[in-house]
């Protein structure tokens, strides 16, 4: 046997960090106090009141919502889902324990168990911790009585003689259940929290509950299966009695286990000192290089400051001599007074020799450099050598960034993943630098991440940036991986939605629930109207439009047409136009305008030659991109097919009045022309046959986790 004291660890909310006063079960199966649900939920009806802001939880101290849970606070918020409004009124419920956000239903807290046996397990904990303490009579004059029975029908304490007058024999209260001295009453039958006038006595397997018979028959849990009571309480006391036993018989495998574990820290200290010595040694290696590099460094530069101050030195010397030549000059001067030609020439011959060279010394060069340029040491790479220093394992794995997988839109997510498939990092290093031919020197910022994904919101529209990531572990650090180049869209990201209503044609483009991707299916309609034709027809195309417009500005948006995509058009249409384009698209060859001996002249071919005039498209189909014919465009027809990227962006700048086609992928422009935006300008779409195009989604800031 377990004593009482040794389970302290099992009695503890995890919210109030105190004995558990009324537990309630969750649907995790944590046990939580009842006012700690009620806490809870109350703060995190407050962060859903305040946008999940952080000074919503400063009324509770002890309640702590968790990152997670205020992540999912704002997504909620943000898709504008409703709640019950219940007491409490959220039926979400962060969970302590698990720290997962737990859906309580319909019923909130009313619909929870209290947990009756942990609420007597608490109970006898506490009599243990205070066994000197008694518990007095409910019903004695003062002074009380200690009291020596507990009656569980009437939840009340007795002293014997107390217990006498209201319990006398031969009445209905005799019968009553009575035990020790307890704080602790509970009802002998548990009622259902939904059904609350039937006892439960069935046990839901899937939602590991108990249950009425209501329930089960029309409630919850009608296709859940079940099992009786006794079959429950068998199954389950046996298989927590053989684990019991498990624990209890492998207890010397435990202490083995201990002593293991100490040996292991021991042997671990005496590594990590080990190991600070072999990185004190590196470091001294380095140290002493270092040291030598410094001491030839400055014995060179002491070398060359003493040759070039000799060379000076004699310079100096020489033209203190050209001072001394002052009286050279005066005797020249009275030479020069002699009139006797063979007298001045027998001694002017040998003066003007010796007046030659001081001439020559008197242009001034100095004879050594005072600049020590050369010997400036450049450092810059083995600055960033040492930057890298770390130590090197080969159990860590390069990392890969995946451009399939990483996305550049509103916001930038990068993911990266290695390539045997291990997790073998504990935290990922994602450096990035703005590309920038202007700047000499580059300049990464860093990210530690603990997953194999980041998304980043700092980054400049139309700039292309340099991505790179390592891992790590602990103080082990893997190379870099290879440098990838992403570009950003051109322009601040547009966001709209399909519109359902300005000219949807609902028998024909179909719409998801969101509304950011429609598809048009060539079903019946068409068959049976082709059914009459002969000589051959127009199918027109079926168009939709955003949601939202744009007056000015510069703004891009992306989207994905599926392969098996036979044409769709995409481009922007003004808004004083989109009345003539549905109206003039609507007819299909059902009409009798089509058929070939109505005698109608439909002018079909005018009619759709003046729509696709009407605003300004792209043609793609087949997997393939049409440049549309222009005057700039390639004359032959075979140069202006592309391949259709797996994203297409289009970027309209109404300021200037220009709209561009890229591949969103690349951030590549295709196509660019110019058009006229003197009208709200709107994302137009046109399908034929089989198609269906996929507007693009914005990053969240949560999209990685």
């Amino acid at each position: 046997k377990v004593a009482i004291k040794s389970i302290e660890r099992e009695l503890i909310c995890p919210a109030c960090k105190e004995l558990f006063t009324h537990p309630l079960i969750l649907p995790c199966q944590h046990n939580v106090c009842h006012k700690c649900v009620k806490e809870i939920l109350f703060a995190y009806e407050d962060a859903f009141a305040d946008g999940g802001s952080e000074s919503s939880n400063q009324s509770s101290p002890q309640i702590k919502i968790s990152a997670s849970s205020m992540d999912r606070i704002d997504r909620i918020n943000k898709a504008g889902i409703k709640h019950n409004f219940l007491t409490p009124r959220s039926t979400l419920f962060p969970c302590p324990g698990c720290q997962r956000c737990i859906d309580l239903g319909e019923r909130g807290i009313n619909g929870l168990f209290r947990n009756f046996t942990l609420e007597t397990i608490v109970e006898r904990y506490r009599q243990a911790a205070r066994a000197a303490i008694a518990i007095m009579c409910d019903f004695c004059k003062p002074p009380p009585q200690e009291s020596t029975k507990s009656c569980m029908d009437c939840s009340a304490s007795y002293c014997n003689e107390c217990f006498k007058v209201h319990h006398p024999w031969g009445t209905v209260k005799a019968q009553h259940e009575y035990v020790g001295p307890t704080t602790n009453f509970r009802p002998k039958i548990l009622m259902c929290p939904e059904h609350e006038m039937e006892r439960v006595n069935m046990y839901c397997e899937i939602c590991r509950r108990l249950v009425c018979h209501l329930c089960k028959l029309g409630g919850g849990h009608a296709n859940h299966r079940v099992t009786t009571m006794n079959t429950a309480y068998k199954t389950l006391k046996e298989k927590l009695s053989k684990d019991i036993e498990y624990v209890i018989s492998n207890e010397s495998q435990v202490k083995a286990n201990i002593t293991q574990l100490d040996l292991l820290l021991k042997e671990t200290e005496r590594n990590c000192e080990r190991a600070k010595q072999e990185a004190c040694q590196s470091f001294e290696k380095l140290y002493h290089i270092l040291e030598e590099k410094k001491s030839a460094a400055l014995s060179a530069i002491e070398t060359s400051k003493i040759i070039r101050l000799e060379k000076l030195q004699k310079q100096v010397e020489e033209y203190q001599g050209l001072l001394e030549n002052t009286g050279l000059v005066g005797y020249a001067q009275e030479v020069l007074k002699e009139t006797d030609p063979s007298c001045f020439v027998q001694t002017a011959k040998q003066l003007h020799v010796r007046i030659r060279r001081a001439t020559e010394s008197l242009s001034f060069r100095p004879a050594a450099e005072t600049s020590f340029e050369d010997f400036v040491v450049d450092s810059a790479k083995q600055e960033d050598i040492l930057g890298d220093l770390s130590f090197y394992s080969n159990g860590l794995e390069i990392p890969e960034i995946n451009e399939e997988q990483s996305r550049m839109y509103n916001k930038a997510l990068i993911s990266w993943e290695c390539p045997g498939k291990t997790d073998s990092a504990d935290i990922y290093v994602l450096e990035y630098h703005k590309l920038n031919r202007e700047e000499d020197s580059v300049t990464w910022q860093k990210a530690e991440v603990c997953g194999k994904s980041k998304v980043l919101s700092d980054l400049e529209d139309n700039s292309s940036y340099a991505f790179r990531v390592r891992g790590c572990k602990g103080s082990v650090c893997s190379p870099w991986s290879r440098e990838v180049i992403l570009h950003t869209p051109p322009a601040p990201v547009f966001s709209f939605l399909f519109d359902d209503k300005c000219g949807y044609n609902n028998d024909h483009l179909q719409l998801n629930a969101r509304r950011t991707s429609v598809e048009s299916r060539a079903g019946f309609p068409l068959l049976l109207g082709s059914e009459r034709l002969q000589i051959g027809c127009y199918t027109t195309l079926d168009y939709i439009i955003g949601d939202t417009g744009i007056a000015k500005g510069k703004h891009f948006w992306a989207f994905h047409v599926e392969a098996y995509s036979y044409l769709v058009k995409v481009g922007v249409v003004p808004s004083n136009k989109i009345q003539k384009l549905f109206h003039n698209t609507y007819h299909d060859v059902t009409s009798p305008r089509y058929e070939q001996d109505s005698g109608h002249d439909s002018g079909s071919e005018e009619a759709f030659f003046d729509s696709s005039q009407l605003c300004t498209l792209v043609t793609l189909g087949m997997r393939k991109f049409f440049i549309p014919a222009a005057p700039a465009a390639p004359k032959d027809p075979a140069s202006r097919i592309l391949p259709l990227p797996s994203r297409l962006g289009i970027c309209l700048d109404c300021d200037v009045g220009r709209v561009g086609f890229y591949d969103a992928g690349r951030m590549r422009c295709l196509y660019e022309c110019e058009l006229e935006c003197s009208d709200l300008m709107y994302p137009a779409f046109a399908l034929m046959g089989s198609a269906a195009v996929c507007l693009e989604e914005p990053i969240a800031a949560y999209y990685g986790e």
